[in-house]
């Protein structure tokens, strides 16, 4: 009996390997830390919107897509961040008072709990501004962190400074490529407040003394539309050396050591821009506990006697690790 062949070719498939993460920065030499950020309970939609901007600011060294269940605890994230070379956390949580957000270093602590007073989304950052600005390689590398006021001596903000020096890598100046300077993390300590202004913010650079329309020449490629003007020189001269909102601020101008684009070049003076991009957020550091999520607290502050309302308010984060543990014992006997 004659067979009959399959007319359907067999289409050829390339293998991809997706290319891993160096764990050791190959200048440096030292371990390039990782973070996860997850929630801890429910959280409301503005929250959790919060939470994707916080894993965009923390990237590309952390999980954009990290899936998380409602029978998941600290200890299955503690279990997958060893393997894949986690070093912190950050937890979002929310309780009746305020939301809190928690980082802590893995394996073992410490871990700094803070209140949320207020915060801002990205997007309501960029619809506050006239011309918002937020390229797509501004994320391919890590932003710098400068910390400010914390300087008082006392134990609880050191530990504050070394644990936001450690969640980003850290950078040599003397080998460091100023194209990958494209973000910066700024934190604000007010000792009168004891509050903590977190912000986040693009870095840009612009030549000083060359027009607006001639920067965007240069970057654009695009040939200009000189059909209403008489000389070439109309064009460069139309808009005039700067603009009102650009002026040439000695404080704000840094000299060049190397090209950096088309209208940035070696050896000459460029103004730097800082715009925001979010998430904004006012924190209050409450509580240091020695060990992740657990231990002995090293600082509260609320005092060891303290207000009973002050202090159940603080006891809520440790207990909704309990209260999940619980709910994961109940889904299980009932599967």
């Amino acid at each position: 009996m004659a067979r009959f062949r399959n007319s359907k070719k067999k289409g050829f498939v390339k293998s991809f390997v997706k290319k891993k993460q160096p764990t050791v920065d190959h200048i440096t030499g030292d371990k390039i830390p990782k973070s996860f950020v997850f929630s801890r309970g429910k959280l409301p939609g503005p929250l959790r919107q919060l939470e994707m901007d916080l894993r965009k600011l923390m990237l590309p060294h952390t999980a954009l897509n990290l899936k998380e269940k409602k029978r998941n605890n600290l200890k299955d994230f503690l279990n997958v961040a060893g393997p894949m070379g986690v070093t912190h956390f950050l937890m979002l949580s929310k309780t009746e008072s305020a939301p809190y957000l928690r980082v802590a270093r893995t394996p073992q602590g410490p871990t700094l709990t803070f209140k949320i007073h207020e915060y801002s989304l990205a997007v309501d950052v960029a619809q506050s501004q006239l011309r918002p600005r937020c390229p797509q390689d501004l994320f391919k590398t890590s932003p710098l962190i400068v910390l400010s006021g914390f300087g008082t001596g006392d134990q609880h903000l050191k530990l504050t400074t070394i644990m936001f020096q450690n969640i980003f890598p850290a950078i040599d100046i003397n080998t460091v490529k100023l194209s990958t300077c494209q973000r910066i993390v700024l934190l604000n300590y007010n000792k009168d407040t004891k509050l903590i202004d977190f912000r986040h913010y693009s870095i840009r650079l612009q030549p000083v003394g060359v027009s607006r329309r001639l920067r965007k020449f240069v970057q654009s490629h695009q040939v200009p539309d000189l059909r209403s003007l008489q000389d070439v020189s109309d064009f460069v001269t139309k808009a005039g050396y700067g603009s009102e909102s650009e002026a040439d601020d000695e404080a704000a101008t840094v000299t060049l050591v190397s090209d950096l684009g088309r209208v940035n070049r070696a050896s000459t003076k460029s103004a730097v821009k800082l715009q925001e991009i979010g998430p904004r957020m006012t924190l209050q550091l409450i509580k240091v506990e020695e060990g992740l999520c657990s231990g002995s607290v090293i600082f509260s502050e609320y005092g060891p006697v303290g207000d009973k309302k002050k202090q159940e308010e603080s006891k809520e984060e440790n207990q909704e690790d309990d209260e999940e543990s619980e709910e994961d014992v109940k889904g299980s006997e009932e599967d």
